[in-house]
């Protein structure tokens, strides 16, 4: 992947960290059944971070090592 691609992923992916992050940082409804649903998407959300994280990680490896 091309310099430009990767700075291109590398904003892509921390649009969406930032995404996961405000709704993560949301609150609980009152509901226990629509809780029940929130925690099984927060769970969701944090692998999808996870994995979002790691490759932003490498990108941004990728990119200090073409500086060098």
């Amino acid at each position: 992947m091309d310099r430009q691609k990767l700075i291109e992923r590398r904003d892509e992916l921390r649009d969406r960290l930032g995404a996961i992050r405000r709704d993560l940082g949301g609150g609980l409804d009152r509901d226990l059944e629509e809780q029940a649903q929130q925690l099984e998407n927060q769970e969701t959300l944090m692998e999808i971070a996870r994995v979002a994280e790691a490759e932003l990680a490498d990108i941004e490896r990728r990119l200090a090592g073409e500086e060098e």
